[in-house]
């Protein structure tokens, strides 16, 4: 478990004006990187020249200015060596991290002649960087660009680079890496200064993570949750469930067709798609009916969970039970789980397998269940919850919906049990991770104020408490969040989970499952700016986006 200790908050570094700060603007800029080193397919080393040329004409395509050009013009290095450093066994590759993204005021860890000795003190992403990759393999170095690199090349210990770093130093490195003709990917650092600076981890994770064994690395995901989401059209669905529908059908199938992010089922055929290889779906309609059944599950649990929590809006509309009244709520929720366990008995599969879809799903409804009771048993009696309390409870309510999903699209690919092993502790991290952020997101709507007061287990009054110099003397409140100190540390806490979630990946013996997986981190983030590793993040949300609302799940 990460720890959760909070670090005093630090000033953030001034963002580099060559680095675009926009998640979605790096996203943008790298996809068309990609699909112009496809079509041009430039062969490694590339001369500056030729670099330059590359980069000129992916920043028209992107329509950015060519202030982005330095930082272009390493996403389009790193793409022409990306099929190379994947192909390099992990024990053959180097991880070269910068010592400034360590907490210059609080990092205990000393330096030699080759560079800085991390302590494993967990307090900056240094931490989990370099555990992970030397679990891989990888050889790690936590300092500039330093002789011993080139040296551990001309040995033949390390044959390609993995790295972060700011672009001035990227640029002097450049010309000894092209003659050298060393293969290396780069993550440029998003904040300028030699302290408490960030980088896009989920870029740096893909990039450690890189092999020529995923075979999905190619693999869409925007395209593949687009294919998920039609399957919850209005008319996808009463085809699926009620094609001539009742007054109490029609009910659940316009709760059903209701926004969502459709979450749980893209990470049912995520699974599926990762372990069986089936790219193009081919078993479409049993995989179809395995996720629209999870999704079955997560609408009722939520009717459920509106009624118990006395909520009246979701999806930006009246909530089931505020709209149709109890009674007629807690009769679809209850239609909708039997529907769910109906299209699991009716996937085309061997009774042995549908065995073991309904124990899955039934485990999982069983485990969120206490969950929820958990939760329903303290309401009846607030009291100050500390953080780890918190933790078990996000635990057990939403960790298990995640798990579910995961395992029925991987017992639908017949895998095995190290598998699901794996699936849990992916689905725990995850499932932490995800509810730290919806607290996140609820602290930026209108009535945030009883998620401040502590009238449902938050993350929030916890670490308020536990950032406070003393707890107050009643109540719930505390003047911490004035200062925002607990919405930062919230920040860092979730991305601790988020990397642990990536951490349990590391005993998959399948790289399709194990890449798949630390990319679906990135995209289910992917509407939160990537923070800063060693500082605090800035709080609030990103400048021109409004904030969604948490009961968009």
């Amino acid at each position: 478990m990460p720890d959760d200790r909070v670090i005093a908050s630090k000033p953030l570094r001034q963002p580099q004006d060559n680095v675009p700060q926009s998640k979605h603007a790096r996203d943008r800029l790298l996809e068309v990187i990609r699909a112009h080193v496809g079509c041009r397919r430039p062969v490694p080393p590339l001369s500056i020249e030729e670099l330059r040329g590359h980069t000129a004409a992916v920043l028209e395509q992107a329509g950015m200015e060519p202030k982005y050009a330095d930082f272009a013009a390493v996403l389009l290095n790193n793409e022409v060596w990306r099929d190379t450093v994947a192909a390099i066994p992990y024990d053959k590759r180097l991880l070269l991290l910068p010592k400034c993204l360590r907490d210059a005021k609080e990092c205990p860890a000393s330096f030699d002649e080759i560079g800085l000795l991390c302590e494993h003190c967990g307090r900056c992403v240094i931490d989990d960087l370099k555990s992970q990759a030397e679990q891989l393999g990888y050889a790690v170095l936590v300092a500039e660009g330093s002789p011993v690199v080139m040296s551990l090349i001309e040995a033949g210990r390390i044959e390609a680079v993995v790295g972060a770093s700011c672009l001035s130093v990227l640029e002097r490195v450049y010309p000894y890496m092209e003659a050298g003709a060393v293969p290396g990917i780069a993550i440029p650092l998003l904040q300028d200064g030699c302290a408490n600076t960030s980088v896009d981890l989920e870029w740096l994770w893909e990039a450690i993570y890189q092999t020529t064994e995923d075979q999905t690395r190619r693999f869409n995901l925007d395209v593949l949750h687009r294919q998920v989401n039609d399957w919850f059209s209005r008319e996808a669905l009463a085809a699926a469930i009620a094609p001539q529908a009742s007054p109490t059908e029609q009910v659940a199938l316009d709760w059903m067709a209701k926004a969502g992010k459709r979450w749980r089922p893209f990470l049912a055929v995520c699974a599926y798609s990762a372990l069986s290889g089936d790219h193009s779906l081919s078993r479409e309609t049993d995989l179809r009916k395995v996720a629209i059944a999870v999704e079955c599950f997560h609408k009722a649990s939520l009717i459920h969970d509106d009624i118990e929590d006395g909520d009246c809006e979701r999806y930006g509309e009246k909530t089931l039970h505020a709209e149709h009244g109890v009674p007629i709520a807690l009769n679809v929720g209850d239609l909708l789980l039997g529907e769910g366990y109906r299209l699991l008995a009716e996937v085309d599969a061997s009774d042995a397998r549908k065995a073991r879809l309904l124990l899955a799903a039934a485990e999982g409804h069983r485990n969120l269940c206490l969950g929820q009771g958990s939760e329903l048993a303290w309401m009846r009696a607030p009291k100050p919850l500390r953080v780890t309390e918190v933790i078990d409870i996000f635990r057990m309510k939403t960790a298990p919906a995640f798990e579910v999903a995961l395992s029925l699209g991987a017992i639908l690919a017949d895998s095995d049990e190290q598998v699901h092993t794996v699936l849990k502790q992916y689905s725990d991290s995850l499932g932490i991770a995800y509810q730290i952020r919806d607290d996140l997101e609820d602290l930026h709507l209108p009535g945030s104020e009883e998620l401040l007061a502590g009238k449902r287990p938050s993350i929030l009054p916890a670490l308020a408490r536990d950032t406070a110099d003393a707890a107050p003397a009643s109540g719930l409140q505390s003047p911490a969040f004035s200062s925002s100190r607990a919405e930062a540390a919230a920040w860092r806490l979730m991305e601790a989970y988020k990397s642990q979630a990536v951490g349990s990946l590391i005993a998959l013996k399948n790289a399709n499952l194990k890449g798949l997986l630390r990319r679906v981190i990135g995209k289910m983030f992917h509407d939160f700016e990537m923070m800063g590793c060693c500082n605090d993040p800035q709080v609030g949300h990103a400048q021109g986006r409004e904030p969604s609302s948490r009961r968009s799940r």
